[in-house]
Order: structure tokens, then C-alpha cells, then sequence
């Protein structure tokens, strides 16, 4: 059969996108202390006016206690009316709104004075080799009660993202954070129901996922984020990521986008290659730039990038499960997009390129490029720790002026 068009339609759920681009979640550090700024709106509202079928926003938390940094989204009624102007600003022009809903668990830098738990929750508790770099050594593992408590909070988190004009919501269920905690050899030790092989790990996000389904899944495309590998020996390995895979289809989501890696244990095999020292910004925060030289220490060096690089492990996936896929991993071309159209994905989802040329959509629909001038430095990801936020160092910083004003503000 023919391969689709990545321009050509797709239906997610119940929702219909203009084509099978999506500008995929990547910390803008645009909601400083917590606020959804004009910034933070114009960044999606430029995704939405280049071109892409719908464009998603980083790190919505459930709770003020979910977040990894404080300048994050939360879910909650003093961030609707902002997030409203930013969803009204994407679908100006045409294209569909995500909210990624995640809660941070042991992974959170939060200063002692914010975060309000003693101790973070995570899957398993004891030693917590995150909390090295904050001075919180100790994490918690939920119990029962805990784990109803979250679900709830995710799905207060949809309903939420429902109300402020959202078309989708993504849970994260990758790269560290909690939902993967359970998920993730390297951080689930548990010896119950929730522990123990991948099936038993999938089992408390697998209830997260249907229980947001049940709130908003006929309003709103659910569509979930995972790592199809840890990305380090030891950790889960792409027979995990299949059966992680085959858990998200038989719950019912609409979609999942496929990443890798984690973000303390194995971050080169998140983005495909090394962050050389050249390349690494130094974050005013102490606790921030002391983390990132300790996992600098443990990084494979001189991982050099390629053009679809996730391709053979995402592949495995597409030969395991009929359910919508969204291909994600270093698409820099038409030609790439076409490639993994071919390769039988659904839609393509983009992050760096998008962050160098918003409009390259259109320049790819109209035959004005085939190729992206993203270069892959990979500084784009450590520019969300500036006043700007998350931006690309050829083309332009973010206007740290706009992150101080809240979104719905008068103009």
C-alpha cells in the first residue's frame, strides 16, 4: 500500500488533525515561577502559524508538588485562564493543542520550601540517587491510597486541560519521571502486585491511562509518551518497550509516541547525541548545573547524530502493535518524514527542528525546503534554563521580556 502523506489528515480519538505533524513536548522554561506567559503562548502560537497538526505543551503537572523545576505549568484553576489565551492562540490558525500531564515523583529539584512532601513519592522508596544534587536523600513509595490519590490527580489534570481548550492530553510515561518510576527497572524495586516483571511495573500506569480515558477520552485525543528503552545496560530493554506497547493498546490510547532514554541514567539516548562540553550552558541555579556535570560524567562521548536515529528500535514497536504511532527521533527532512511514513507510522512528532524553524512545515508543503538547518547541537535544551527559555542559538533567543507576563493579560 501506499504510505500516507504527512500532509494528508489524521484522525486521533475523536479528534481529526490537519496533518501528521506535532511539534512534540520540550521544556520551554517559559512559566516562570509557575505562570503560563505571553512567552510561553507565542512559542505555540508560532508552531500552530508554521504549520504543524498540533503542537503540545511541556511538563503540565497534576499538582505544585509534581513539578521537576518551579518554572512549570500546573494543572490547576489559577493557570485556566492563561492556558485558554495560549490554546485560543493555537488554534487561531488551524492547529490542535496537547497538554502533557506528568508528575515529577523522585525526580523533582524543588527547593525544600516549596515542594511540600518530606519526602518525594516515587515507585519504591529509600536511597534517592536524584535527591544527591537537592540535598533530599530520601524518597517515599506510595502506597495504595497514594497511587488513587495520583490517579486522581491526573484525571483532575484532563479535565483541566479540557476546560482550557485543550484537543489532547499526552501522559508522560517516559524519560524518568513518575508514571515511569513504575515502569523502569532502574527505579521499581517493589516486591507486590505493582512490581516484578514489566507486566506487574505497567499495572498502576496502565490503571493512570484508563482512568483518563473513562474522564475525557470521547471529548479528547489521549495520547501517552513512553522510552521504548532505558538507554543503559540494565535498565528496560526493547522486549520492555514492546510489552509496554501492547499494555498502552489493550488500555485503549489513542496514540503513543515513541521516545528513549532517560533523563538522568542515559540522556544521549534520548536525543541521539553527545552534549558536548562546548555546547552545555551553565544554569544560574547551583543544584541544576551541579547535576548536569555529574550526569555529563557518565554520558557516552562522541555519539554522533543521525537522521531518524530511533528508527530501529521504533520499528520493533511498529511490528508489535496496530495502534497509532507517532515516530519521534531526529527527523531533520522531508525525506525523514516521508521515511517514517513508509516505515508505516501515523504521524511524526518533532521537537528540535521545529525549535530552529517554526514555519518549516509550510516550507515543506509549499517546496520551499526539504531540509531543516537544525544542526542538532542539542543547546536549544539547556537555553530553557535562561530568562528567554528553550531556543535555538542560530535563529534566535526567546524574549525574556514576554516571560513575565501572565498569557491572558490585556496587551
Amino acid at each position: 500500500m501506499t504510505a500516507p502523506s504527512p500532509f494528508s489528515p489524521i484522525t486521533v480519538g475523536p479528534l481529526t488533525l490537519r496533518n501528521r505533524f506535532i511539534k512534540s513536548a520540550t521544556n520551554e522554561g517559559m512559566a516562570k515561577r509557575g505562570v503560563v506567559t505571553k512567552g510561553l503562548a507565542r512559542f505555540h502560537e508560532r508552531m500552530a502559524e508554521g504549520g504543524v497538526g498540533m503542537t503540545t505543551v511541556a511538563y503540565c503537572s497534576t499538582s505544585l508538588d509534581g513539578r521537576t523545576f518551579i518554572d512549570q505549568v500546573t494543572l490547576d484553576d489559577a493557570s485556566l485562564p492563561d492556558l485558554k489565551a495560549l490554546t485560543d492562540g493555537v488554534h487561531k490558525h488551524g492547529a490542535a493543542a496537547s497538554a502533557q500531564i506528568t508528575h515529577a515523583g523522585c525526580f523533582t529539584f524543588l527547593p525544600k520550601t516549596v515542594l511540600k512532601a518530606s519526602r518525594p513519592l516515587s515507585s519504591s522508596g529509600g536511597f534517592n540517587k536524584v535527591g544527591v544534587m537537592s540535598n533530599r536523600w530520601l524518597k517515599k513509595k506510595m502506597d495504595r491510597a497514594e497511587m488513587d490519590a495520583m490517579a486522581d490527580e491526573f484525571v483532575a489534570g484532563a479535565r483541566l486541560a479540557r476546560e482550557a481548550g485543550f484537543d489532547a492530553v499526552e501522559l508522560h510515561m517516559g524519560h524518568g519521571y513518575l508514571l515511569s518510576q513504575f515502569i523502569s527497572r532502574f527505579y521499581n524495586k517493589r516486591r507486590d502486585a505493582y512490581g516484578g516483571s514489566i507486566e506487574r511495573r505497567m499495572k498502576f500506569p496502565s490503571e493512570v491511562l484508563g482512568r483518563v480515558l473513562d474522564a475525557v477520552g470521547k471529548e479528547m485525543a489521549v495520547l501517552v509518551k513512553f522510552s521504548m528503552t532505558d538507554g543503559k545496560a540494565g535498565g528496560n530493554t526493547i522486549e520492555d518497550g514492546i510489552a509496554i506497547a501492547r499494555a498502552i493498546e489493550a488500555e485503549g490510547a489513542h496514540m503513543a509516541v515513541l521516545s528513549n532514554g532517560m533523563n538522568v541514567e542515559s540522556i544521549t539516548a534520548m536525543f541521539g547525541s553527545s552534549f558536548p562540553k562546548s555546547n552545555r550552558s551553565r544554569p544560574a541555579n547551583p543544584i541544576i548545573a551541579l547535576g548536569m556535570w555529574l550526569q555529563s560524567l557518565s554520558e557516552p562521548k562522541n555519539v554522533v547524530f543521525r537522521e531518524n536515529y530511533l528508527r530501529e528500535l521504533a520499528l520493533r514497536i511498529r511490528g508489535a502493535v496496530a495502534m497509532p504511532l507517532a515516530y519521534l527521533g531526529g527527523i531533520q527532512s522531508l525525506d525523514g518524514a516521508e521515511l517514517a511514513m513508509a516505515d508505516g507510522f501515523d504521524a511524526i512528532a518533532m521537537g528540535r527542528m521545529l525549535i530552529h524553524d517554526p514555519s518549516i512545515i509550510n516550507q515543506f508543503r509549499d517546496g520551499a525546503a526539504r531540509n531543516s538547518g537544525c544542526t542538532a547541537c542539542n543547546l536549544c535544551v539547556t537555553m530553557m534554563y535562561t530568562p528567554g527559555g528553550t531556543a535555538c542559538v542560530l535563529t534566535g533567543g526567546g524574549d525574556a521580556e514576554l516571560n513575565k507576563i501572565p498569557a491572558g493579560a490585556a496587551a
